[in-house]
């Protein structure tokens, strides 16, 4: 098994990853990164000098692949499976990759400071910064409840790495400014709670999300 991932299970991003893993069956070998862990930080910022997870680690390419688009177009392209994540029609492509980019930069990172803000002392919050995250949540919802109108997937028919980017991003999303108003987008966000492959990696991350935090 030449594929080693380390991530941790309650991260979003790593879900995404994971999602593509599980999607298609692909044997790799999961490690768990604890950044708390003075030693499995620093091991881990050998791998990858950023630090950030989740990092892929190819030792039959002796390739470290980070970045969760990137790592799922290396899978893709290296080790296809049944579900394609990136579409052969060009134009397709680019929509997906678009997609992808939206649900990480504008759902992902807006969630990830109203989520940052309630880890920070009470002398430090920003509760400006929050208001301006929510506001930009509550503008992107509006996008994708119009997108999803009448659509399966992010893409339509087939399931892509852009679903794989929504799925973790509207979960979390949902926990900090629930999608009450948005009938399109919950439907939509339960047909991805219910996919194998991230229902598999929620169950993985359920012994974590004691972790989370509640409150802003």
């Amino acid at each position: 098994m030449s594929l080693t991932l380390h991530f941790h299970p309650l991260s979003s991003f790593c879900m995404k990853v994971l999602i593509a893993l599980y999607e298609n069956e692909t044997p790799f070998t999961p490690h768990i990164v604890d950044l708390m862990d003075e030693a499995a930080a620093a091991a881990f910022r050998k791998l990858w000098p950023i630090g950030k997870f989740p990092v892929l680690h190819d030792s039959a390419r002796s390739r470290t692949i980070p970045e969760t688009s990137i790592i799922i177009e290396y899978l893709d392209q290296d080790y296809p499976g049944r579900t394609r994540f990136i579409p052969s029609d060009s134009d397709l492509a680019l929509q997906t990759r678009l997609q992808d980019r939206f649900y990480d930069l504008y759902v992902h990172l807006p969630t990830q400071e109203i989520v940052g803000n309630r880890l920070r002392p009470a002398d430090k919050k920003d509760p400006f910064g929050v208001a301006q995250a929510r506001k930009r949540l509550a503008g992107v919802y509006d996008m994708i409840e119009r997108d999803m109108t009448g659509r399966t997937w992010a893409m339509g028919d087939a399931f892509t790495m852009a679903d794989c980017a929504a799925a973790p991003a509207l979960f979390y999303a949902n926990k900090v400014m629930p999608l009450d108003d948005h009938r399109n987008t919950a439907a939509y966000l339960d047909r991805l709670m219910q996919r194998p492959s991230y229902a598999r990696a929620l169950e993985e991350a359920k012994p974590y999300f004691r972790l989370f935090p509640s409150e802003d």
